[in-house]
């Protein structure tokens, strides 16, 4: 299968998931009609959803699979959901580091790619939660072997703390790190983002520590793909109101961007736009 194919299933299944979640449950010869495919190619879909735990298929269909608010996937769990999405949005708020800046980057499988895209930005300071995150900096800073860092390498701190599943350290100690500095910008991936809600989390010393780097930034940008709106954890960090910009991808329903931009001074969606009518 090309990488053309490739794309174009991931955006259906996005389509698909999106519907799901909205309608509460969707038949297969309903998305056959709105998709325009086969039957055949609907259940692969749906299928490949239910392997990655995000649909539940009845006869005749699929419904959405209704985690508990505590739930917290690991890392790898997560990093193999919304693949292009996660690039698409990795690379639009890479745009945003400014060289020579202090930024900041919260644990989750977005951050992690947009730390990647943040290897070209020279003469960061970073300030990190993320195990996995400070892994690309480091990866990075001494290429072939030569004992001296590449110019312009990002300077990456590291807080310490307990570690989570999703590889992020949080508590006591990466909370009273992280309050002692300022960050110009903070790129945040986030659990969950609802209007209700705000910004939230299943673990709470991860609220806590996310709280700490909302106050100690400038500029607050959240980066997550379209499944995490209207998605509600069980502790609340931060309101609408606090983050400047979210980043996200174009599988965010209309209905959700008029929502999110009543509340939000800046909404970028990256990636192809969805047909119109579903």
């Amino acid at each position: 299968m090309s990488d053309n194919q490739n794309l174009l299933a991931e955006q259906r299944r996005a389509l698909i998931l999106d519907e799901v979640r909205r309608r509460g449950g969707v038949r297969v010869n309903e998305l056959t009609r709105k998709l325009n495919v086969s039957d055949m190619t609907v259940r692969r879909d749906l299928d490949a959803l239910s392997r990655q735990g995000v649909v539940e298929k009845v006869h005749g269909g699929a419904v959405p699979v209704v985690e508990a608010s505590t739930h917290e996937p690991g890392f790898e769990a997560k990093s193999a959901l919304e693949l292009t999405a996660k690039e698409d949005i990795a690379r639009a708020a890479a745009a945003m580091a400014v060289p020579g800046s202090a930024i900041a980057l919260s644990g989750g499988t977005t951050t992690y790619a947009l730390a990647q895209q943040l290897l070209d930005v020279p003469d960061l300071t970073v300030v990190t939660n993320s195990v996995r995150v400070a892994d690309v900096f480091h990866a990075a800073q001494r290429p072939g072997g030569t004992g001296g860092a590449r110019p312009g390498a990002a300077t990456v701190v590291l807080t310490g703390g307990v570690r989570t599943p999703s590889d992020s350290l949080v508590g006591p100690v990466a909370d009273q790190a992280i309050a002692s500095l300022h960050f110009d910008v903070l790129f945040l991936g986030v659990h969950g983002i609802s209007v209700e809600a705000g910004l939230s989390t299943p673990n709470l010393a991860e609220a806590e520590t996310n709280r700490r780097f909302v106050q100690s930034a400038r500029r607050v940008v959240v980066v997550a793909d379209h499944t995490k709106w209207g998605t509600v954890g069980l502790s609340s960090f931060a309101s609408l109101e606090q983050v400047d910009t979210f980043v996200t991808d174009a599988g965010l329903s209309a209905a959700a961007r008029e929502e999110i931009e009543e509340h939000l001074p800046g909404l970028v969606v990256t990636g192809a736009v969805a047909e119109d009518g579903f």
